[in-house]
């Protein structure tokens, strides 16, 4: 049986699921969001940095920006760092930056519930949740992560990733940069150090071939630090898990003839270089959200809308990450390794990667 037949089903209410359930419920539908933790944003996995046209975007990040961002410095294998001057952004609190999204997608109507995972998805589109409640929508949103049970059951899976540790460290004289470590050990990925005030985030990613370093790069890279009197020997807050790095999924499917829409992480959408995703969930969702409602109310070309303004949106950036990221991976073919020149062409800093 039946319990609820909303007019959207959403899964997921990380910053991509809060702003679709915003949009369709500002638009007159009846929205239900689905999320399996007891609250939104934690707990936290991701670097917490967005870039400062993120503003444009979302009113009031000043109340859950722990600092403001200026420049960038990255460091390549022992070389000393490069600076890019101008790299304006905000070091969020994510956890209450997920909150606030998922509180104005409640003031616009949605309702939203907690500690709600989702067991299956028929093949009529009847959603299962795992206390047994089921959901006829008329649409659903998947923006339930790189993981997505949504996705799956499309047949739209992430297949390629980076795994991801990161600690919380007490930060020992105050700092503007986001500094990037890149180094042939981190094999696919690259570490940070991200500053919130009297702490930072220190982190690494890598391929999932190489997760088992995960750990020994990053307590060397804490070890580092420590020993340039930048960070502090206590360490915190241990996180960690996969960021999507193999590009856009396509975004509009259907079960049962029931549409089926994709959005953040759970479609593709993270930088393969930098694994950037939280602007590009929160743009994403919006436009799930208001697709969504523009199907509902007659128009029957907006879904198909939503995947070409997510190609229009993102493709040419995503599709200049995934060649960087593999020519860099092809470095490491025959038991090589990229040199210092290879790591400068895959990142973003440098004038090599934004050529044609």
């Amino acid at each position: 049986m039946v319990d609820a037949s909303p007019d959207v089903l959403i899964v997921g209410l990380g910053p991509a699921g809060s702003r679709a359930a915003a949009a369709a419920s500002a638009a007159g539908a009846r929205v239900v969001a689905l999320e399996r933790r007891s609250e939104s944003g934690r707990p936290v996995q991701c670097a917490e940095f967005v870039p400062a046209l993120l503003d444009q975007e979302v009113a009031g990040l000043a109340s859950v920006t722990a600092q403001a961002v200026n420049r960038m410095l990255t460091f390549v294998a022992a070389d000393a760092a490069d600076e890019t001057p101008r790299f304006p952004g905000r070091m969020i609190d994510r956890g209450a930056f997920d909150r606030l999204l998922a509180r104005r997608a409640e003031e616009a109507g949605a309702e939203c519930r907690y500690g709600a995972s989702i067991s299956g998805i028929e093949a009529d589109g009847t959603v299962r949740a795992a206390d047994g409640t089921s959901f006829r929508p008329r649409v659903l949103i998947g923006a339930d992560g790189p993981r997505s049970r949504v996705g799956a059951a499309v047949a739209r899976v992430n297949r390629a990733v980076v795994e991801t540790r990161q600690v919380t460290v007490p930060l020992l004289r105050p700092h503007d940069a986001t500094d990037i470590f890149l180094h042939a050990d981190y094999v696919g990925g690259y570490a940070w150090l991200f500053p919130k005030g009297p702490t930072a985030n220190l982190g690494i990613g890598v391929a999932p071939e190489a997760r088992a370093l995960l750990t020994p790069l990053l307590a060397r890279l804490h070890r580092r630090l420590i020993g340039e009197g930048r960070v502090g020997v206590g360490a915190s807050c241990l996180t960690g898990g996969p960021i999507p790095v193999g590009g856009r999924l396509a975004a509009r499917a259907a079960i049962g003839g029931m549409p089926v829409l994709l959005a953040g992480d759970a479609a593709g959408l993270t930088n393969p270089v930098t694994g950037a995703g939280i602007a590009a969930a929160v743009l994403s969702g919006k436009l799930a959200g208001e697709a969504a409602a523009g199907w509902l109310s007659g128009r029957p070309g907006a879904l198909e809308g939503y995947e070409e303004e997510l190609g229009d949106l993102f493709d040419d950036a995503l599709a200049r990450a995934l060649r960087r990221r593999r020519a860099v991976l092809a470095c490491y073919g025959g038991g090589g390794a990229p040199g210092a020149a290879a790591l400068r062409a895959a990142w973003i800093a440098y004038p090599q990667y934004w050529a044609a």
